[in-house]
C-alpha cells in the first residue's frame, strides 16, 4: 500500500506553552510533537553535585556568606528528584488521567493510569526535580538519554499536583515536554548543550551541578581559589551597570518573547558580560505587565524610585542573593530597604506606623493569568496603593519592541516575531514573513533564521525558497534537524523519494523521540517500496510512544507496505 505524498505533514507554525521561570518557558511545534511517555525502561541519570559540594571551597574564606547561601531558592532550585519528593495522586478530569507520585526506596516515581475508559497504565522513575517549590516543583525524566518534563508539577498554592500551565484542558493525556538545555541554564549550574543535531539528548550529564553555585554570577573562581583569594573574581557591585544587570537579567527577564542573537547561545553567557550580546528581549506594545509572570524586572524599570535612581537602583539594591529572609524577618528586611532611601525626618515614625509592611500596600501580589496558582509581587513600586490594581491594556498592537537590548537588530525584531508566532500569535505570521524576507541577503550564515525563513516560506507555499532556506543551512550545520526533517519532507512532496529518506533517516537516528519526524520517514520509506524499514521506523517511535492512536494507525498501514524482498 503506497500513501500519497500529501499525507506528509509539512511544518507550521503551530502553538507553544510558556511556563513560569521556576519551570522556565518551553515549545512545542507540530513537527516536534511528543506524547507522554507510558513505558518503564530504565532511566538514565547522572551524578551531579549539589551547591554544598561545588561551593565549599568558597565557604572556607565565606563561610557566614555560604551558610546563608545554601538556604536560598536559588540554591535548592535542582537536584535529584528523591531528595525534593513531593507524594500525591492527582486526577485530571477533562482526560480521565491520575498520576501518581511516589517513593520506591531510594526512587522517585511517576505512575499514571486511566481512571475510566480504554488506555495504558505506566511509570517511568524521576531523576531529577527542578524548582524550588517557593512557587511551584517539577521533575525530569530520561528515557534512552533523552531527557522530558512531566505533564504535572506540584504547586506552592495550594500544596498540591497540577497540570503545567497549557495543559489544564486537553482531553487526552499530553505530550511530552522535552527539556532543552536552554530551559536548565537557570535552575541548574554548568549546563551543557545538547547532542549535536539533537532537541534533548545528553550524551552526558546534561548539567554538572543542581541549583546556583557561586560560579553562576561571579565567574570562574579556580584561579581565585588557587591564590587565596588575590586573583580577581567577578564582583556584581564593581561592575558597569549594564553587566551588573544582567547577572541578574539573564535569569529573571523573559519578556513576552526572548531570542537568541545571530551566532550566539544562552549557554555561552559569562558573569562579567552584557546579556544583551547573546539574547534580546521584546515586549508588546501596549502590554499589561501585570498579568504575566516573569514581568519583575520591566515592571521595576518603570517604578519611580527606578528612575529616579538610575544606574544607582539594581535587583540587589532591596534583595540579598546570598540570602531570603523568613517570614518573621521579612517584613524588617524589606522595610530597612526601603528606608535606606526613604530616609527624611520622621518618615518611618509617621509614614503609616500602624502597618510596617511597606509592600503590602506599595507592592501586592498580583496573580499572574499566564501561570496557573501563581502570584507575581508588584514591582512597579506604586506610590498609592489602590493603583495596584491591575490595569487594562490599552492599544495594545501586534508590534513588538525591544527592552534592556540595546544592539537588537532588525534580524532580532524578526525572530521574534517569528518567535511569538510560534508560541501561537498567528497575527505576528505577517510580520515575521515581511522581516525575514527583508533580511534574506543579511541571514545567508543565520541558521536560525534560515530555518524561520524556510518554515515560512513552505507555509505559504513558496517551496523553492524554503528549499534554498534549508539547503543552505545544511552547508552551515549538516546535523541541523529542522533543516534535515523540514527538506526531507519537500523533497518526497516532489517524489525525489531517495534523497527524501536519506534527510529523514539522518535525522531520526539522532532523534527518536520526534513523532513527526518519525511518521514522516515511515511513509516516505513506505512510498520508496522499503515497507521492512517503515515498520522499523514506527517501532522504534513507539517505544516513546506506545499509546499514540495516530502512530498505531500508521503501523497498520504500512503493514501493507511491501519491500522488494517481501514480493
Amino acid at each position: 500500500m503506497l500513501l500519497s505524498p500529501g499525507k506528509l505533514v509539512m511544518p507550521v507554525p503551530s502553538r507553544a506553552l510558556r511556563i513560569e521561570s521556576v519551570m522556565r518557558h518551553f515549545q512545542i511545534t507540530c513537527w516536534l510533537l511528543l506524547l507522554f511517555v507510558l513505558l518503564t525502561p530504565a532511566g538514565h541519570a547522572f551524578q551531579i553535585t549539589s551547591v554544598r559540594e561545588a561551593d565549599a571551597s568558597c565557604a572556607k574564606c565565606h563561610a557566614e556568606i555560604y551558610r546563608k547561601y545554601l538556604t536560598t531558592p536559588m540554591a535548592n532550585a535542582s537536584g535529584a528528584a528523591a531528595s525534593n519528593l513531593h507524594t500525591g495522586t492527582f486526577l485530571h478530569q477533562p482526560s480521565s488521567v491520575e498520576y501518581k507520585i511516589s517513593a520506591a526506596g531510594d526512587q522517585a516515581v511517576l505512575a499514571h493510569s486511566p481512571s475510566d475508559g480504554p488506555g495504558a497504565s505506566g511509570e517511568v522513575p524521576l531523576n531529577y526535580f527542578l524548582g524550588s517549590g517557593h512557587l511551584a516543583t517539577t521533575y525530569l525524566y530520561s528515557i534512552d538519554k533523552y531527557l522530558f518534563e512531566s505533564p504535572v508539577a506540584w504547586f506552592a498554592s495550594p500544596k498540591s499536583f497540577d497540570m503545567k500551565p497549557g495543559l489544564a484542558e486537553m482531553r487526552e493525556m499530553p505530550p511530552a515536554l522535552p527539556m532543552q538545555s536552554s530551559c536548565l541554564r537557570c535552575h541548574m549550574s554548568s549546563v551543557r548543550s545538547s547532542d549535536t543535531g539533537t532537541l534533548n539528548r545528553y550524551q552526558g550529564a546534561p548539567f554538572l551541578h543542581a541549583g546556583i553555585t557561586c560560579e553562576a554570577c561571579h565567574g570562574d573562581s579556580a584561579q581565585h581559589i588557587a591564590t587565596q583569594g588575590k586573583a580577581a573574581i567577578v564582583n556584581p557591585k564593581r561592575l558597569p551597570a549594564e553587566q551588573r544587570d544582567s547577572i541578574c537579567i539573564s535569569c529573571h527577564l523573559e519578556g513576552d518573547v526572548t531570542v537568541e542573537r545571530a551566532g550566539h547561545t544562552a549557554l555561552d553567557y559569562r558573569p562579567g558580560e552584557p546579556i544583551s550580546k547573546y539574547l534580546a528581549y521584546y515586549i508588546k506594545a501596549g502590554a499589561n505587565l501585570t498579568t504575566r509572570g516573569v514581568s519583575e524586572v520591566e515592571q521595576l524599570s518603570q517604578s519611580m524610585c527606578k528612575r529616579m535612581s538610575g544606574d544607582k537602583m539594581s535587583c540587589s539594591s532591596c534583595h540579598d542573593p546570598h540570602y531570603t529572609p523568613g517570614t518573621e524577618e521579612r517584613i524588617t528586611f524589606f522595610r530597612g530597604k526601603c528606608l535606606a532611601c526613604h530616609s527624611e525626618p520622621n518618615f518611618a515614625s509617621q509614614h503609616h506606623p500602624e502597618n510596617p509592611d511597606c509592600t503590602s500596600c506599595h507592592m501586592p501580589r498580583l496573580g499572574a493569568a499566564n501561570i496557573l496558582h501563581v502570584a507575581w509581587t508588584d514591582h512597579r513600586i506604586l506610590r498609592l496603593p489602590e493603583s495596584s490594581k491591575s490595569i487594562q491594556e490599552t492599544n495594545l498592537k501586534a508590534e513588538l519592541v525591544p527592552i534592556f537590548s540595546p544592539e537588537a537588530t532588525e534580524r532580532d525584531r524578526a525572530m521574534a516575531y517569528y518567535q511569538a508566532l510560534l508560541e501561537g500569535d498567528r497575527s505576528m505570521e505577517g510580520r515575521a514573513w515581511e522581516l525575514l524576507k527583508q533580511q534574506r541577503d543579511s541571514i545567508a550564515n543565520d541558521k536560525a533564521a534560515l530555518d524561520a525563513l524556510g518554515n515560512l516560506s513552505a507555509e505559504r507555499g513558496d517551496l523553492a525558497m524554503a528549499e534554498q532556506s534549508f539547503r543552505r543551512v545544511l552547508e552551515l550545520d549538516p546535523a541541523d534537524l529542522t533543516a534535515l526533517s523540514n527538506l526531507g519532507t519537500l523533497l518526497a512532496k516532489e517524489g525525489k523519494l531517495n534523497d527524501a529518506t536519506a534527510l529523514l533517516r539522518k535525522a531520526f537516528d539522532r532523534n527518536n523521540d520526534v513523532s513527526g519526524l518519525a511518521m514522516n520517514l515511515a511513509r516516505v520509506e513506505c512510498m520508496a517500496g522499503d515497507g521492512i524499514g517503515a515498520r522499523s521506523t514506527l517501532n522504534t517511535a513507539l517505544l516513546y510512544f506506545p499509546n499514540s492512536a495516530d502512530m498505531r494507525r500508521l503501523l497498520m498501514q504500512v503493514s501493507d507496505c511491501k519491500s522488494a524482498g517481501e514480493r
